[in-house]
Parts: structure tokens; sequence; C-alpha cells
């Protein structure tokens, strides 16, 4: 076993020495390796600032809770009444419907709310700082019906430890970040299963509060379609129908987008994908339109069980000078997440990057009839030619 590695290992350094000191492409992939840590490290000293600052904005904060169990807490009615405010939308669905008037720290709770809330609410006050006692002047409904103040379904925000929620915040992912690193070093240390268990926890832990992603959306597993999105705009001087009719026709996307290989239709808006990922390795997909308005818009997405999940969406507006300004939202889910995302991205096949450079050849593809892709020059041809739209 210790063979198989070490022959693995050297494998893989050989492969990435291959890689950087290609020839015909190694220079430019250094620099952009170059490139991204420079980035990185220009990130990185912004998110150290921001994590200063939410240390030292949480350490004031524990030092006025602290002082004020010590001390008490005379904070004038006014106060209150807002710290009251501030947490009404933790535990009701309708907030903005309840009044709120304290005085001599008594709060007086007033407004219509529904019945499965009211409980949960009163107590809820009754814990606030600065609250001693709580009126109950609240007009309690079994439903919302006839009540204007009780329309509509805005959730309300649950009480939620930081770590359960979403995004996370740069004091909490700086502590996070360095507790996954230190328990994976930990883990490395030991071995068998216990040890590889706690590395791979220890580097889940740090790429969850590097990246500020959800771990199903960094690994891919369960993320969706939303690993990774993407939105740009650009300005075409070419009518809008022209565009459209272009863009319609996912067959002409090879003319324009430098990784994808062949998209071939198969009619009722379905379509067939190859595009070239990291290392030239090709990635097939199935895809479905889901929305298409002429001259207007054109959605699409993958079909379920595809190992590329994404979808995206074209909208296309006319200019009063007559030429065509098109705004398109990407997500997708490539193989490894967002992980995979960041790995391409440090070899130089960054997606955001990529998607610049095709709205470029597609700009000068609808202007000039030529562009440059793949390394030569492409024609545009007769573009009535390419009128009509997909499936």
């Amino acid at each position: 076993m210790g063979k198989l590695t070490s022959f693995l290992g050297t494998l893989g350094i050989g492969a990435g020495l291959m890689y950087l000191y290609d020839p015909d492409r190694g220079r430019r992939r250094r620099a952009l390796i170059r490139d991204q840590a420079l980035s990185l490290v220009r990130s990185s000293d912004d998110a150290i600032d921001k994590a200063g600052r939410d240390f030292r904005n949480r350490f004031r904060g524990l030092w006025a809770e602290t002082a004020a169990l010590f001390s008490g807490d005379d904070a004038p009615d006014w106060v209150i009444e807002e710290r009251v405010r501030a947490e009404l939308g933790r535990v009701s669905r309708h907030s903005s419907a309840i009044e709120v008037n304290a005085q001599a720290g008594i709060v007086r709770l007033s407004g219509p709310v529904l019945a499965d809330e009211s409980d949960r609410l009163l107590a809820y006050v009754s814990k606030i700082r600065g609250v001693r006692e709580v009126d109950d002047g609240l007009e309690v409904h079994e439903t919302a019906e006839d009540i204007p103040a009780l329309q509509g379904n805005s959730p309300h925000r649950e009480p939620q430890f930081e770590l359960l929620q979403q995004n996370w915040s740069p004091a909490a992912r700086v502590v996070t970040g360095l507790g996954g690193t230190l328990l994976a070093a930990y883990g490395l240390s030991r071995k068998g299963l216990i040890g590889t268990t706690l590395s791979l926890a220890g580097l889940g832990l740090a790429a969850r509060g590097v990246t500020n992603i959800e771990l199903k959306r960094l690994v891919g597993m369960g993320g969706g379609r939303r690993a990774v999105n993407l939105q740009k705009a650009i300005n075409i001087h070419a009518p809008v129908n022209e565009v459209y009719d272009f863009w319609s026709r996912f067959e002409n996307f090879p003319r324009f987008m430098a990784h994808v290989d062949e998209i071939t239709d198969h009619g009722n808006g379905l379509s067939h994908w190859k595009v070239s990922g990291p290392a030239g390795i090709q990635v097939e997909w199935d895809a479905v339109i889901t929305k298409q308005i002429p001259d207007e818009v054109i959605a699409w997405k993958s079909l379920p069980n595809e190992p590329v999940k994404s979808a995206g969406i074209v909208q296309f507006h006319p200019n009063p000078d007559g030429s065509t300004r098109i705004t398109i939202r990407m997500s997708y889910n490539p193989p490894a997440g967002a992980l995979g995302h960041a790995v391409a991205t440090l070899f130089g096949s960054d997606p955001k990057s990529a998607m610049n450079e095709d709205l470029v050849r597609l700009k000068s593809l609808l202007e000039t009839g030529k562009t440059t892709a793949k390394g030569k020059e492409v024609m545009q041809g007769d573009l009535s030619g390419a009128a009509g739209t997909a499936g």
C-alpha cells in the first residue's frame, strides 16, 4: 500500500509538471495560476479585515450584555420598543400588524395576530432585555380571512444557531476554518478509519468556512443546479429579432462558445450538449427548453439524473438605437460541485472569464460576420439560415 501511494503521488506530481510546463500552453497556465494566487491573497486580506471588525463588534455586544446583567437595564422606553420591534419578525409572519408601546418597562402589544402565534409571541417578547412585563392587547384570529393585515404568507425567521444558517458571519467563518484545519491536521497524525474520518471532517469544515458555501453545494451532492451562479449582460449592435434567431438555435453555440464542442437538437425542445471541461475532459448531458417567447426570452435546464445539473435564461431587450441588450443568468452544479469549479478556476478554466470571452465572440460574430474562436477564424455565414426556434 505504501509503494502504491508513493507511485500515485509521483504520477500526480509528474502530470502536474507536464501540465504547467507544456511547451505550448505552460507559460499561460503558470501565469493564470499566479494571478489566481494573487487574487486569493487580496481576498484573504479583505476577509481578515471583515472578521476583525466582526470580532470587535461581538466583543462589545458581549461586554454590554454582561454589564447589563450586573447593573440592571434602565433603557428608555423607546429603546425597549425598538428592541421588541426588531425581534417580532422571528415569531410572527405579520409583525407589521402588531403595535408596540412601552411604559416603565411594561410592553403592551396590540393588533391582529393568528392564534397559532399568540402564545409563542407573548413568551418570546417577555424574555427580551429590558421588558419587565407584557400587557396582552392582541386580537387573536383563528384564520386570516377578512383580516387585511394578516393577508399574505411572509415566513417568520425562527431563531437559529449560526452554524446552521446558510450564510455565516466573518467571525464564524474564521473560527470554523481554523478549527477545521487543526482537525484535519490532527486526523492526518492518526492512523486508520478514525484518522481518515477526522481529516475529511476537518477539510469539510475548513472548506465551508473559507467559501461560505453549503457543503451540499460544495461537493455537488443534493445541491440542485445552484452550486455556481453566473450573470452577464452585453450590448450587441444588431436588431433584436436577428440576435434572438441566432441564439434560439443551440447548434450555433459552438461557433462562439470555446468550451462547447457540439449541441445536437433532438426536437421538441430537447438537446444534447457536449462540453470540454478542465484538462479537456468532455462532459455530456441532455437539456430541455422550459420557456421560449420570440424576441424576448429563452430558458432551459438539464434533465434529471444528468451528470451536470444546469439551468439558464437569456433575456433580449431592444435598445432605442436599434441594438440589443442580452442578459444571461446561468446556474450549474459541475462534478464535485463548487469545489470542482474552484479547481477548474485555479487551472485556468474559469467559467466566468470564459463567459465574458464567449459573449465578446458572439458580439463580433453578429456585428462583423466573423470571430476568432478556438484558435481559428470562424465566419458567420448567412444569418438568415440560422433563423428559427429550437425544437
